[in-house]
């Protein structure tokens, strides 16, 4: 791990995500939202870290995802939804090349990241209504083959077993 990263989990107290990376929850809204899946957070936003070499497996959340890109390299930002169709959005600050510096996920879309370069791509993600990990689905890779035979490769490179 780049000397670099290392700096940036230890200056943010990150610590490992399930689908891969490093992350700290830094908001929960103190308004509840009374919802049909139980009350939760108008809000949460946490730092989101992807280290070179890594990617965060595709996964869903069922509320509205903004990624923001903060710091160091840029990173694709893979989209499936349910019909099939496969997106990828470059976060990042070269405007002039494309990047974005804040994309939408809805919610219910499958979603994976892959940081580009030698070091590591630091975001901020803010669901709403707010994250409960009982709100977050990350199958295995037979499970996502199984829903996305198209996109096999992708579906292979993105997922744990």
């Amino acid at each position: 791990m780049h000397p670099e990263t290392k700096r940036v989990i230890e200056l943010l107290g990150l610590a490992p995500h399930p689908e891969g990376g490093f992350y700290r929850e830094t908001s929960r809204g103190s308004l509840l939202l009374d919802l049909p899946r139980g009350p939760r957070a108008a809000h949460t936003a946490i730092y989101f870290l992807l280290p070179a070499g890594t990617f965060s497996a595709l996964h869903r959340v069922s509320s509205d995802e903004v990624w923001h890109h903060y710091d160091g390299d840029p990173a694709t930002l893979h989209l499936l939804g349910d019909e099939g169709t496969h997106t990828e959005i470059v976060l990042g600050h070269d405007l002039a090349r494309g990047e974005r510096p804040q994309h939408v996920v809805p919610a219910g879309v499958w979603q994976a990241a892959v940081p580009h370069g030698d070091r590591h791509a630091l975001f901020g993600c803010t669901v709403a209504p707010g994250f409960d990990f009982a709100d977050f689905e990350m199958p295995g890779r037979e499970a996502l083959l199984s829903r996305f035979p198209q996109h096999a490769t992708l579906v292979d490179r993105l997922t744990r077993p």
